[in-house]
C-alpha cells in the first residue's frame, strides 16, 4: 500500500473538511435555537438523536443523523479535533470516496451497536464514526504492505492503538460515554481496513466497490436482525407513552404485543398491570403483577401495587400482609407505611392508620396522597381541625384536586364554617369540569 506521500494521487482532506463543516453547521443551528450548550435528550430528538424506540420504530435515518449531532461544546470540540487528525490521515491513505464510505458506514454500525446495547437509550456524536476510522487505520497498518520504512508504519500504528485503548478505557471509567458505539464503529472499521489491505490495496475501483458493498450488506443485515429481535422494546415503549397520554386501550394492545414477542420482559408486564388498574380490571392487574414477581421476586414496586390491587378488591387482610412484608425488608419504605395505613383505614382502625401516614410523611414528605389519606382518617375520627390541616397540606404539596376540595368542604361544613365549605364545594365542581 503506497503511503500518501509516495502514492502520486490527491492527498487533500476534502471529505474530512466537508464532514467537519456539516458538524459545525448543525452545532451552530442548535446554538441559534438556544440548545447547544447543554441540551437534554428530549431537545436532541428533533435534531436526529439516536433513540432506540424511534430508530427501530420506523425512523432508521437516525442511525446516520446522530453522527452529526453533539451534546455540548466540549463534546463537539474533542470529536472534531480527532476527526481532523485521524480523518486526514485515513483519507490520504484510502482516497476520498473510500474514506467517506468507511466513515459513514462505520457511523451507522456504531449507532446499531448502541441501540443493541441499550435499546431504550439515546446517543449522539461523531465518535462512533471516528472509531471506524481508527479501526480501518489499525487493520491497514497491521495487515497492509507499505512502501514506507517499517519503523514509520509501526510508529503510526502504535499511536492509533494507544488512542483507541485510551478512549475505550476512559469511556468505561466515566460511565457517561457510549462505549457500545465506539466498539461498534471500531469493529466496522477493522473489517473495512482488513478487507481493503488484503484485496484492494491499490485503490482499484471495482474491488473497492465490492468491499464497500459487502460491509454495507453486513451492517444492513445486522440492522434487520436487530429490528426483528428488539421490536418488543418498541411496543413496550409505545405502550408506556400511550398509557401516560391516557390512551389506555391502545396501551394495552401495544404492551400485549411486546409480551407475545418476549414473554419474560418485566417492564411490559408491569406497564400492563398499570393499564388494567386504570380500567379497574383488578383481576387482570393482579395476574400481571404476580407474573412480575415470578420473574423478579425482589420487585418491591410490583409488590406494593399488588397490595393496592388487593385493597381495591376489598381483600384487606392480604393487602396488610403485603405491606407488612415490605416493611420487614425495609422499615423506612414510605410507600409501604402509606399502604399499611390505607389497609388499617379500610378496617376502620383510623387511629393506627394516621400513625402510619405520619411515618410515611416523615420518611418521604412529598409522597403522593399521604396527607389526603390522613385527612380522610382524621375526618372519620371527627378531628375536623386536623382533617382540614391535612387537606390544606395536601393542596400545598400536590396542587388543586377535586376530591381533596370535596372532602375539605365536608370538613368545613362539619365545623360550621359555611362560607369556606361553599367555596371549597364550588372549587371542587369547577375542577371536575376541567378534567
Amino acid at each position: 500500500m503506497p503511503v500518501p506521500w509516495a502514492s502520486g494521487v490527491d492527498t487533500s482532506a476534502t471529505v474530512t473538511i466537508a464532514f467537519l463543516a456539516i458538524n459545525l453547521i448543525v452545532f451552530i443551528a442548535m446554538a441559534l435555537e438556544g440548545i447547544a450548550m447543554d441540551p437534554t435528550s428530549q431537545q436532541l430528538i428533533p435534531w436526529g438523536e439516536n433513540f432506540g424506540p424511534l430508530t427501530l420504530g420506523g425512523q432508521e435515518w437516525r442511525l446516520l443523523t446522530c453522527v452529526f449531532v453533539h451534546g455540548g461544546p466540549l463534546h463537539i470540540l474533542f470529536n472534531l479535533w480527532c476527526l481532523w487528525d485521524l480523518g486526514a490521515m485515513c483519507e490520504a491513505l484510502y482516497g476520498h470516496w473510500t474514506f467517506a464510505a468507511v466513515y459513514l458506514i462505520s457511523g451507522v454500525g456504531a449507532s446499531l451497536t448502541s441501540v443493541w446495547w441499550h435499546p431504550v437509550g439515546t446517543s449522539v456524536g461523531a465518535s462512533g464514526a471516528i472509531f471506524g476510522i481508527v479501526g480501518a487505520l489499525i487493520a491497514s497498518h497491521y495487515l497492509g504492505e507499505f512502501s514506507a520504512p517499517l519503523f514509520a508504519v509501526r510508529a503510526r500504528l502504535r499511536s492509533v492503538l494507544l488512542f483507541a485503548a485510551y478512549n475505550l478505557v476512559l469511556g468505561a471509567m466515566s460511565g457517561l460515554t457510549d462505549n457500545a458505539a465506539h466498539i461498534g464503529g471500531l469493529i466496522t472499521g477493522l473489517l473495512f481496513g482488513a478487507l481493503i489491505a488484503r484485496f484492494a490495496p491499490g485503490r482499484e475501483v471495482f474491488p473497492r466497490l465490492a468491499i464497500l458493498a459487502a460491509v454495507g450488506l453486513i451492517v444492513l443485515g445486522s440492522g434487520a436482525w436487530l429490528h426483528n429481535s428488539r421490536t418488543y422494546l418498541i411496543h413496550a415503549a409505545r405502550g408506556d407513552d400511550l398509557l401516560e397520554a391516557g390512551k389506555t386501550s391502545q396501551a394495552i394492545a401495544e404492551l400485549n404485543t411486546a409480551i407475545r414477542q418476549h414473554p419474560e420482559y418485566v417492564p411490559a408486564h408491569f406497564g400492563l398491570a398499570h393499564a388494567y388498574f386504570e380500567q379497574k380490571q383488578y383481576d387482570r392487574a393482579e395476574t400481571e403483577l404476580k407474573r412480575v414477581l415470578e420473574l423478579q421476586p425482589g420487585h418491591d414496586g410490583a409488590r406494593y401495587e399488588l397490595g393496592i390491587v388487593y385493597l381495591n378488591q376489598k381483600r384487606v387482610l392480604e393487602a396488610k400482609e403485603v405491606f407488612t412484608r415490605l416493611l420487614r425488608s425495609d422499615g423506612n419504605d414510605g410507600y409501604a407505611h402509606l399502604g399499611l395505613g390505607m389497609a388499617l383505614a379500610a378496617e376502620q382502625n383510623n387511629s393506627a392508620a394516621i400513625e402510619e401516614y405520619k411515618r410515611a410523611a416523615r420518611l418521604q414528605p412529598n409522597l403522593d396522597s399521604v396527607y389526603y389519606r390522613m385527612g380522610l382518617s382524621q375526618a372519620e375520627l371527627q378531628n375536623y381541625d386536623a382533617a382540614i390541616s391535612a387537606f390544606l397540606t395536601q393542596q400545598e404539596k400536590a396542587g388543586d384536586d377535586a376530591d381533596t376540595e370535596a372532602h375539605l368542604a365536608e370538613a368545613y361544613r362539619a365545623k360550621g364554617l359555611v362560607k369556606e365549605a361553599e367555596e371549597a364545594r364550588q372549587k371542587s365542581e369547577k375542577l371536575k369540569t376541567l378534567k
